[in-house]
């Protein structure tokens, strides 16, 4: 009896489902046997192994990761669905106290595949979501998600605003408009741990802000008393709002962007800690360079993604090793550097090896305090490890 399948059948080459088969939510276009005629991106596929087991419930791509899983069964994807996924998603933000925490007011409800939802970010600020599509099967059904987002949160979202997505244009078969998808725009101030911060999700990165570095920031705060902090690439001034809380006797704010910087201009302010705070406007690389030596005790290097893939992975490690060399070398003795990487194309081993080179190339000792990585609202599936994105380091320079 032959078996019936709910949507379009995508078949896997013999023994290329073992990782699927280990819950892993990927298939790259190499595994796939056969692709369903007429098939478009975003389309929604049964997955099968080559002696036709159902292996899951995907959402096509045509790009290397041409299939990613949303369920490891034969599964109907509409409203339902997607609430059981966001009340899951819910239910873990609620247990880690950030549902009903008065101090903290954003943080992300889904993060992608750890939450198993492949290709879908949603970061809350206060009232409104901000949903971004990381694939154009996401896109494609982001006004349904935006409906379950509403329903799930009860009353708690207003608003969701829909992301430009990140897209490789040729895969994409709509125009991919940010819009309001629920509501209209709400106060765009919120709460980390008790500080304010403006966010600008209609026109800055990502969704806004960088919420994954909130535990970073409050180690830093704890740091911070009496030093003179510089945060390089310093984006809307998150790690500079710490400092100056945390006491720091000055704190200098570095990033090429002017957008950038009278954004932390206004997030200082909003805090008022405007007196203790400088911002330069200038290429961060270009700052270390010049900057002269035993001139800060705390240090911050925290980069775009150097590698955003595995073909760049080398220029990245560069990059990384360039501006920690120039760190190690001029902060004073005893400081503390704060470094990051959150290029998902370098693991955490690679990342500490480059800031070990540094450390040699500056000819200098350094111990490590902490490795730091994302907040458990950036939970990892453990399937799927590629999810460890961020990795940090606090080191003390002798």
């Amino acid at each position: 009896m032959q078996k019936k399948y709910i949507f379009p059948v995508v078949q896997l080459k013999t023994g290329k489902d073992e990782a699927v088969r280990r819950f892993h939510p990927w298939v790259f276009s190499g595994a796939i046997q056969q692709l369903p005629a007429g098939i478009k991106p975003g389309d929604i596929v049964s997955v099968i192994s080559n002696r036709g087991d159902m292996l899951g419930t995907a959402f096509y791509e045509p790009s290397t990761i041409a299939l990613k899983l949303l369920s490891f069964e034969q599964e109907e994807i509409c409203l339902d669905f997607w609430m059981l996924k966001l009340l899951s998603a819910k239910k873990l933000r609620d247990q880690i106290g950030l549902l009903n925490n008065v101090q903290t007011t954003a943080y992300r409800l889904v993060h992608s595949e750890g939450d198993g939802l492949p290709g879908l970010i949603v970061d809350v600020y206060g009232s409104t979501a901000v949903l971004q599509a990381q694939s154009t099967g996401i896109f494609r059904n982001r006004q349904i998600i935006a409906e379950a987002i509403h329903n799930v949160m009860e009353g708690r979202i207003q608003s969701v605003f829909s992301k430009n997505p990140e897209l490789d244009e040729a895969a994409t078969v709509e125009t991919a408009n940010n819009a309001y998808l629920i509501g209209s725009k709400m106060s765009s101030v919120v709460l980390e741990n008790g500080l304010s911060f403006s966010v600008d999700w209609e026109k800055g990165q990502k969704t806004g802000f960088f919420i994954d570095q909130r535990d970073a920031r409050f180690l830093l705060k704890e740091y911070a008393l009496g030093k003179k902090v510089l945060n390089t690439f310093s984006y809307s001034g998150g790690f500079s709002v710490a400092a100056l809380a945390g006491g720091a006797e000055s704190v200098v704010s570095v990033d090429s962007s002017k957008l950038a910087i009278a954004w932390c201009d206004e997030n200082v302010a909003l805090n008022n800690y405007s007196g203790r705070h400088e911002s330069v406007c200038v290429d961060a690389k270009k700052f270390l360079t010049t900057m002269p030596a035993d001139e800060y005790d705390l240090i911050v290097l925290d980069p775009p993604a150097f590698a955003k893939n595995h073909h760049n992975r080398h220029k990245g490690l560069t990059g990384y090793r360039f501006i920690n060399s120039e760190a190690v070398r001029k902060i004073k003795s005893g400081g503390l550097l704060f470094t990051f990487s959150c290029s998902q194309a370098i693991d955490r081993a690679a990342f500490q090896g480059v800031v070990m080179a540094s450390a040699i190339d500056a000819g200098r000792k350094v111990q490590i305090l902490h490795h730091l990585s994302q907040p458990a609202d950036h939970p990892v599936s453990i399937f799927h490890p590629e999810g460890a994105y961020l990795k940090g380091l606090v080191l003390r320079v002798t």
